[in-house]
């Protein structure tokens, strides 16, 4: 089987190259991001047919998973230079810490912009419709029936609606990012044992951040999402500076397709996942933590935390993975995965939206077939528009975008307008 050195293992980079410049960008932590960012919205339509294409039918990690994978990637990939010593001492530390934590406030912002949208949609549908669970869906309940705790909560992140609970996890990694960074640059290792000992206490010990005015803690719990996060860190950070952290590896490779079938099997091959969920279960009953011994969620349970890093490797080993995503047909994709945050409020906005209006009329069949479909065709729109937007911004007042006049998925080149 042949190797490639790129995903999970490092791009390609020119040999003897010792210095991190700026590296060509990674089509397919793009494409990735964009199919997830797109999953996550048809998944956030509960109840429509598309579901069956998205990740989670493939095991038992989804796009969330994938989500944080990718953005620890992109997040190593982006801003390790400003953290590798020389330019440390040279232009200081906040000059690495800014951007990350900039990054993080603008993630708060969204949340809570998001929030209030969602309140927005919620009680409007309840306006026209007179329908009481409108008032209830999706963690609304303390909102109408107890304002003045549930306001509190909002904007301390201690209360999140149902499908609005991504970012506050991914910025409070973002705030940690800068001591991640640090440490991995110089001892990854060591980095990659402390967020897995982290993962693992915060299951043996339940560790969370504190909802409120509800009991219980955040559904993305960022202790043990950190895992996940970090594991694309330390990718990024590898890849940037020249090298592979997951090594090209036959055994690795033949290892994490086992794995993935071994999942395909857990789930669909009849009395096998009822089996195996049962001895999972006698041994938690025995004493081991339950992190390892469950499918949930919120701990990023071992079963969702293995298929996921199993998936990235095995995608990250085929060359056929990174010349795809660099096709023009990927192109569309890349663009999605290019305008990140932007799509997912948008795709949370959507909806959001969507479930309004199938909840207001439970018998137009159509709506589920439709709705969603439509959705994806709108983020491919803003994603497109916010592109143009950006090149047009962007580009010298002397020199014109052929891109203004074609698709905005070409091969773009500049063109100098002459007197």
């Amino acid at each position: 089987m042949q190797q490639h050195n790129v995903g999970l293992s490092s791009a390609a980079v020119s040999a003897g190259s010792a210095r991190i410049g700026k590296a060509p960008r990674d089509p397919r932590i793009d494409v990735f991001r964009g199919l997830a960012l797109i999953m996550i919205f048809i998944n956030h339509v509960p109840g429509n047919p598309y579901e069956y294409l998205t990740i989670r039918n493939l095991g038992f990690a989804d796009a969330a998973e994938a989500f944080f994978l990718m953005s620890g990637i992109a997040a190593g990939l982006a801003y390790t230079p400003r953290f590798i010593e020389r330019d440390r001492l040279r232009h200081g530390l906040w000059r690495a810490v800014a951007p990350l934590w900039k990054r993080a406030w603008s993630l708060y912002l969204v949340q809570i912009a998001l929030s209030a949208i969602a309140l927005a949609i919620f009680a409007g549908a309840f306006q026209i419709t007179a329908q009481a669970e409108f008032l209830t869906n999706i963690n609304m309940r303390q909102v109408f029936q107890n304002p003045t705790q549930a306001l509190i909560g909002i904007p301390l992140l201690t209360h999140q609606f149902g499908y609005v609970n991504i970012l506050p996890a991914y910025s409070v990694l973002l705030i940690c990012a800068p001591a991640a960074i640090i440490l991995g640059l110089r001892w990854p290792r060591i980095l990659l044992t402390l967020s897995l000992t982290l993962w693992l206490f915060t299951g043996v010990f339940r560790l969370n951040l504190p909802n409120y005015p509800n009991p219980g803690g955040w559904f993305f719990n960022p202790f043990a999402w950190q895992a996940i996060f970090v594991c694309g860190l330390l990718v990024g950070l590898s890849q940037r500076q020249g090298h592979r952290f997951f090594p090209a590896s036959r055994v690795l490779f033949g290892l994490s397709i086992a794995v993935l079938l071994g999942v395909l099997a857990w789930k669909y091959v009849p009395g096998l996942g009822k089996y195996l969920n049962l001895q999972m279960h006698n041994l938690r009953e025995a004493g081991v933590p339950f992190n390892l011994t469950s499918h949930d969620k919120t701990y990023l349970s071992a079963p969702r935390f293995v298929h996921i890093l199993a998936l990235g490797y095995f995608l990250s080993q085929l060359p056929s993975v990174t010349r795809l995503a660099g096709h023009r047909a990927a192109s569309p994709f890349r663009l999605i995965g290019q305008h990140g945050l932007l799509i997912f409020a948008s795709g949370t906005v959507l909806a959001l939206v969507c479930q309004t209006l199938m909840l207001a009329q439970p018998d137009a069949v159509w709506m589920v077939w439709v709705l969603p479909a439509l959705g994806t065709a709108a983020l491919f729109a803003i994603a497109f528009i916010a592109d143009v937007s950006r090149r047009i911004l962007s580009a010298p007042a002397e020199q014109i975008d052929p891109a203004m006049s074609g698709t905005g998925f070409e091969n773009t080149r500049t063109i100098a307008v002459t007197p």
